[in-house]
């Protein structure tokens, strides 16, 4: 059963779903940053059937930012130049960005990998952090080439995306580190032309 309030609208006065599953690891004994704790939020997450997007920017854990950063996390929203063309995107990724592109940047958006495989994915970048116990100034330490040239990780094929600067509808919403694991797995996606399991499908193969 879905626990609704994990989908209410976020206020100044109504405690964000960040904290809301942070508070319920704590108190079923959850250890941060482990696998299991992966797994507990990847399966946690599953149960909410809803999420409101918007909402979800304004999160108190999340800074809204007009620019973004190498290494860091981000939620926004886009809207891509060539949509009448492309099979099917996202219009509001998760993505790490790994650097700068043509008219924009490169990210990783983890919300083309099934749940299983961006766990897999996510608790080997993990291995490649900045070393700073300062969770707000943690960040991936992340190129292209580390990314194609290490084989361990292969999962980055599907989700290494170019996205255009003007292309972006809103501000980013950086997460910081302790939020990392919740929102890697918050149903937030935004799938256009295909449904998430044709979407993971095709990057299965990809992989």
């Amino acid at each position: 059963m879905v626990d609704k309030s994990l989908i209410k609208p976020v206020g100044l006065k109504t405690e964000n779903i960040f904290s809301q599953m942070e508070r319920e690891a704590f108190r079923a004994g959850i250890t941060p940053k482990t696998k299991e704790s992966m797994d507990w939020f990847r399966k946690r997450a599953h149960q909410i059937r809803r999420l409101n997007r918007n909402n979800l920017m304004k999160d108190e854990q999340l800074t809204l930012r007009n620019r973004q950063a190498m290494g860091r996390m981000y939620f926004w929203f886009y809207d891509p130049k060539h949509k009448e063309t492309l099979p099917y995107y996202d219009s509001f990724p998760l993505g790490i960005i790994v650097g700068p592109a043509k008219g924009g940047f490169h990210a990783l958006n983890l919300h083309y990998l099934p749940p299983l495989i961006r766990a897999r994915f996510l608790d080997e970048l993990m291995d490649i952090t900045t070393n700073t116990q300062m969770a707000e100034n943690k960040r991936f330490k992340l190129t292209y080439g580390l990314l194609k040239g290490a084989t361990k990780y292969k999962e980055f094929k599907p989700c290494f995306k170019h996205y255009l600067t003007k292309h972006v509808r809103s501000r980013f919403a950086m997460i910081g580190a302790d939020e990392w694991e919740i929102a890697a797995f918050l149903p937030a996606a935004d799938w256009q032309k295909k449904s998430a399991s044709q979407v993971y499908r095709e990057s299965r193969r990809q992989i």
